[in-house]
Parts: structure tokens; sequence; C-alpha cells
């Protein structure tokens, strides 16, 4: 890609419709001893539950498939875990109606709600905190780059175009430190299905690019397969609203209701839920509301101002050699 380009984040706008009986309409008698329960109408595969794959498939089953099995044994829906390749392929398939319940970034969420997604519920992070950074991490050894200021000019490699942790907050520090995209001498996006995250450490750490920007937590995944003491975290974002789940539009209300209290009825006193939120790297759910990700909105406001400021054609964006990095 010869460019780096962003289509502007719309706020979806619900439109109220009220509807009332006409004046001369007659009154009907209802009778109230009739009632038949309906059954929500569901896929006919049952529900599907995709976490957005910041990190490889094997690690979103391993964090996530206690948590829908829980999900599928209190509110007794059919629930499967499926697992798009990219960020991009995630919100497509929301978009679709192929994915029904998502655990998104707060970045990806905002593209999803363009197309009637919604935020039900969010997390509190392991840390105790309902909010998360990005981290700019360099080479320790690499005598060119000591503050962020010095990052102009170098290679720099981001997870995705909408990763929050490991794009969006960062863009959003450097801006901080007067460094603007259109700095950087090359921009890329980590390759390949899954992963991503781990692959922009993997990136840095074999010198293929000078300058990385991950979510915060990454470093430790790695601690089995690199020294991650020759990486040194050169700055944090400011915490922003961390990960949520989303509905796809039209997905019953009953059920997002169902999987919303059975989520926010988690609790780290219990023992085996516990284990549950443990395994998925979370401390609690609790409501959310689209109105939780102003701060974020506004942040991809700023980010989009400094990209038309830019306009640099010749930036180049790529993806990195996957075979270089593993």
């Amino acid at each position: 890609m010869n460019r780096l380009r962003w289509a502007a984040i719309l706020l979806a706008l619900a439109s109220l419709f009220l509807v009332r009986c006409g004046e001369e309409e007659t009154a009907r008698r209802v009778d109230f001893s009739k009632r038949q329960e309906l059954a929500p109408r569901l896929p006919k595969q049952g529900l599907t539950y995709a976490y957005l794959p910041q990190y490889s498939h094997t690690i979103s089953y391993a964090r996530h498939h206690r948590l829908v099995q829980y999900l599928q044994e209190v509110t007794g829906l059919p629930i499967r875990q499926v697992f798009p390749a990219t960020f991009a392929e995630h919100i497509a398939m929301v978009q679709r109606g192929e994915i029904d319940i998502s655990y998104v970034n707060p970045f990806a969420y905002l593209k999803m709600a363009r197309r009637g997604a919604f935020a039900f519920a969010r997390i509190i992070e392991p840390s105790g905190s309902p909010a998360f950074r990005g981290e700019i991490i360099v080479r320790a050894d690499n005598p060119h780059i000591k503050t962020i200021e010095d990052c102009r000019g170098k290679r720099l490699m981001a997870v995705d175009p909408s990763s929050a942790g490991g794009f969006l907050f960062p863009m959003g520090l450097f801006l901080e430190h007067g460094v603007h995209l259109g700095d950087f001498a090359e921009v890329a996006f980590a390759p390949g299905p899954g992963g991503t995250q781990e692959k922009v450490v993997l990136a840095v750490h074999a010198g293929l690019y000078d300058v990385g920007v991950v979510r915060d937590g990454t470093l430790g995944l790695l601690a089995d397969r690199i020294d991650i003491s020759t990486i040194t975290v050169l700055g944090r974002s400011k915490a922003y609203p961390g990960w949520l789940f989303a509905a796809r539009q039209g997905l019953p209300a009953e059920v997002v209701e169902a999987v919303s209290q059975a989520l926010f009825s988690l609790s780290m006193d219990s023992p085996l839920d516990a284990a549950i939120l443990e395994a998925a790297h979370i401390q609690a759910v609790i409501p959310a509301r689209d109105a939780d990700y102003e701060p974020v909105r506004e942040l991809v406001l700023r980010l989009e101002a400094d990209l038309a400021r830019a306009r640099v054609p010749s930036l180049v964006t790529r993806e990195a050699e996957p075979e270089a990095m593993e």
C-alpha cells in the first residue's frame, strides 16, 4: 500500500420513532391469559463468538474457550468460537452477520458501530483498571533512539490499522511529542493472520524495524521465546477505555441480555469463575455503553487531522516478510 489511508469515523445517530394510536381508532379487548413464549431467532448453527485476532489463534482459543463454554452453560444458548484471520476480516464478518458476539478493542468497535454493532459490556483489566495503554518499544541497545523524538526518520512497525493499543494509542503519544506520521521513514503493519502483537516485538528484536508499537502486557507473552531485556519501552500512552463485548446489529435483545447477565455474574470470589476470568486476562465484566468510548473517538479525529496535514504519498506502508520474523 503506497499511502496510509483512514476513513473518517462516523457517529451512529439513532432515530426515535414515536407511535401512537389515532383518535378515531376503536379500543380492542386483549386477553392477557393467552400467552405464547417466543424463542429468539438464532442462526441455524448457533451463535458465533470471536476474539479480535490481536494474538495467535492458539492464544485466542486458550484465553476464551472456557468463557465460551461458561456462556453456553449459563444461558443455554448454543455458542461456538470462530477465528477471523485479521482485524479487517473480523469487522467485515460482523457487518455480514457472521459474528454475533465480539470481544474487541475500542478502535475496532468504533468501526463496527458505524454499521450498527453496539457495546453491552466491558472489562476490568487484571491491573484493576477499566482502561489500558499502548507502548512504544525499541531495541535497548539501539544507540540512535533514546527518546520519543528520536523516532523521527526511523522505520516503524505497528500491529494493524484497526489496533487500539498497537497503533491508535501510541500514535496519540507520538503526537504529544511532536512526532507525526509523516515523520517516519516507513510505517508497516504486522503480516499474516493472528499473532500480530507478537510479530511486532519479534520484528524489533530482530532489527527489521527500529520502532514498534504494541499494547501493554505484550512483552510478557514472549518471555519464553526471546530475551525481553533486549527490548525497552520508550513510552506509554494515556489510558483509554478498554476492551469490550459488542453485539452485531439485529441480535435479539433477549440474547444480549442473557449473555450480559452471565458475564456480569462472573466473580473472582468464586474459584470456578476465577479460573475462567484469569484465563481470559479479565478481572471482571461491567456494563458498557457507546458513550464510554468518546475519548477514543476524539483521539481518532486528532489522528485523522494529522493525516490530512501530512500529505505524504511517499510514505510506504507494507507488510514485513513473515519468515524473517519467526
